[in-house]
């Protein structure tokens, strides 16, 4: 009998599995042949410490440190502009005052963005503390973290048993049998599915579509030093991304959990809006995909374990923030497990507890 099984090889999972090795013998299943395929590599993969509710702040600031310093660090400069129309005085002001970001001039932001249009954009912020995370080398840090401690990270596993036995629970899997005494739930959009298995109440996640479309760079500028742009309504969003522009509509689509693909109309909106803000025309789309998004009923991540059974623990709801809560999530489920004290405030481990939903 193993200490610890993970279900789910995205973010949430890969750095949940990676500090639960160091407590214990640790098993990670993932159900798609490599880790991180569906929510996890379809991020914007920007870390941006103050965006998202006050407990997911709190996971992004405790995750600072492991951001800069961690295994050589995992960042590169970005940045993050947000902008509104003429007539959006009062929205901009609550925006920088929720986000913590200061007002520059159209001028400063043309600077920075040339194909930013005057006519449209009627004011500008600027956060110079918004990074690029370099995410495929995260989750396989965390992967070889597991591997290191003598644990094992299995791909292509399609969970489709688990039950509740006297010493803890047996989690069947391509026709093998594990056992556990500990099972995370960490399975993304899927972790109701899985809870059901388990015969543990769903707690109501709904996953979210989320499309994204690649497109050449504007005007055949140089995109390296531009930063993320974000309308303050978060109606679109645009990142450069290895010499291209991705953009995305920032739709919210309630789906079932699938493996997602983006809806034409849906990207055709989001890159309408977009276009009032820009003066270059998009003409050509080089690529576009879509991802699902999981949130919990009041969008707080759902770390611990569950009411009914404190063997079956929820590593769930992380919604768009998993790469950047990431380290501190996955640090809170391990001081769980190993009864340490948390450096995380009552207040957001109470916001981030399975008993809320009681």
């Amino acid at each position: 009998m193993i200490d610890f099984l993970v279900i789910g090889g995205g973010i949430a999972g890969t750095s949940a599995a990676a500090r639960l090795s160091e407590l214990g013998q640790t098993l990670l299943l993932e159900r798609e042949s490599s880790l991180g395929y569906h929510a996890s590599g379809r991020s914007a993969a920007l870390y941006e410490s103050n965006y998202g509710l006050a407990s997911t702040v709190a996971l992004s600031k405790a995750s600072s440190d492991f951001f800069h310093n961690a295994h050589g660090g995992f960042l590169s400069p970005r940045g993050l502009m947000f902008i509104a129309a003429h007539g959006q005085k009062d929205a901009f002001a609550k925006a920088c005052e929720e986000f913590h970001v200061d007002p520059i001039s159209i001028d400063a932001a043309v600077a920075k963005v040339p194909i930013l249009n005057p006519e449209t954009v009627g004011q500008v912020a600027f956060h110079e503390a918004a990074f690029d995370i370099d995410t495929d080398r995260m989750i396989q840090t965390f992967a070889k973290q597991v591997r290191d401690n003598a644990g094992t990270v299995l791909t292509g596993q399609e969970v489709t048993a688990i039950a509740r036995t006297k010493r803890g629970w047996d989690v069947t899997s391509n026709d093998e049998t594990y056992s556990a005494k500990i099972v995370f739930n960490a399975a993304g959009a899927w972790v109701d599915s899985i809870a059901r298995l388990a015969g543990v109440e769903p707690l109501g996640f709904t996953p979210m579509r989320r499309s994204m479309a690649r497109i050449p760079a504007p005007g055949g500028h140089d995109l390296s030093g531009w930063p993320m742009i974000l309308d303050i309504h978060e109606t679109w969003y645009a990142k450069p991304d290895a010499g291209s522009l991705l953009v995305s509509p920032a739709e919210e689509d309630p789906m079932q959990p699938f493996d997602a693909w983006p809806d034409d109309m849906v990207l055709a909106e989001g890159i309408a809006r977009y276009q009032e803000y820009v003066t270059e025309e998009v003409t050509q789309l080089t690529a576009s995909w879509a991802g699902l998004r999981t949130f919990s009923p009041d969008r707080n991540l759902v770390l611990g374990p569950s009411t009914e059974d404190s063997t079956f623990f929820w590593v769930a709801g992380q919604g768009g923030y998993g790469f950047q809560s990431a380290p501190a999530a996955s640090q809170y489920v391990a001081d769980q497990i190993a009864g340490r004290a948390s450096e995380l405030d009552q207040k957001t481990c109470d916001a981030l507890s399975p008993e809320r939903f009681a």
